[in-house]
């Protein structure tokens, strides 16, 4: 009887098992980071709309306190924002050319699939005090 070199066709299916195996494994874990990739994605895009807008209420006083992001600037997504802006500090004894602290409260949401998310963002504002 003469020896032959090579593999069985077990040993092959078992190799092939093992692969698929393998390969499956693979893109579980890749299309979970994609997922997240693209979570992270839109995270951040809003958290920059969110601090250009915060620089704008702090900045003018004017700035609407509501709206809605452009969806050009965040992807299709629905976003928007919401501001609150309450005193904070006075002077003692408040007199015209007086300042005072205005605590600035910004709310920026966005709804990426079917669930709504949001996060808030606050910061202090001067203001002269009026007549």
């Amino acid at each position: 009887m003469r020896r032959t070199r090579g593999f069985t066709l077990i040993e092959m299916i078992v190799a092939t098992l093992i692969m698929a195996i393998a390969v499956v494994g693979l893109l579980a874990a890749i299309s979970g980071s994609v997922r997240n990739a693209a979570r992270l994605r839109d995270y951040d895009r809003v958290v920059q709309l969110g601090r250009l807008r915060m620089n704008d209420i702090l900045a003018d006083p004017a700035a609407p306190l509501s709206g809605v992001f452009d969806p050009d600037s965040t992807g299709g997504m629905q976003a928007g924002w919401d501001a609150q802006i309450e005193p904070f500090e006075g002077p003692p004894a408040p007199s015209r050319g007086a300042q005072a602290l205005e605590h600035v409260r910004l709310q920026v949401w966005w709804i990426p699939a079917a669930d709504r998310r949001s996060f808030a963002i606050e910061g202090l504002r001067r203001r002269a005090i009026a007549p």
